[in-house]
């Protein structure tokens, strides 16, 4: 699962490759979990990579259909970026990309099934990273 641990090749990304990265998990990959999110492009227009990301992350956050385990999981996922010690845009990233993985397994499933989809969430991610990475010139 190692080199599953998104965190340790963010830093080498491009903030345009981490801004890709985080529109995938936000709009794409957070289907997986129920989310339907559409975000406010009037207030994305014109922004810079690091603004643009906490504009479309701020609004990612305020979508909650069950707002207890949203709040459970973010502070799960916040727990686990802080220890990751990364800074600046790695970081945010770092924190939504574990967010949207784990909000996928669904309330009621057992601890085997709920690892094997994290499992397969963090896969996912891992293989998009690696997708994007390359296409911006990175090799992970």
């Amino acid at each position: 699962m190692s080199n599953l641990e998104l965190y340790q090749y963010l830093p080498k990304l491009t903030d345009a490759a981490l801004q890709e990265f985080t529109e995938w998990c936000v709009l794409e990959q957070s289907k997986a979990a129920g989310l339907e999110f559409k975000p406010d492009q009037t207030k994305l227009k014109n922004l810079e990579s690091a603004d643009y990301l906490k504009q479309l992350i701020d609004q990612f956050m305020k979508v909650k259909p069950d707002p207890i385990r949203a709040g459970l999981v973010a502070v799960i996922a916040g727990q686990q970026s802080d220890k990751h010690n990364l800074s600046g845009l790695a970081a945010i990233v770092d924190f939504v990309s574990l967010y949207v993985k784990y909000l996928i397994p669904k309330d009621g499933t057992d601890p085997t099934e709920a690892e094997t989809i994290l499992t397969k969430a963090a896969q996912h991610q891992y293989d998009q990273l690696t997708e994007i990475a390359k296409k911006h010139g990175v090799t992970l």
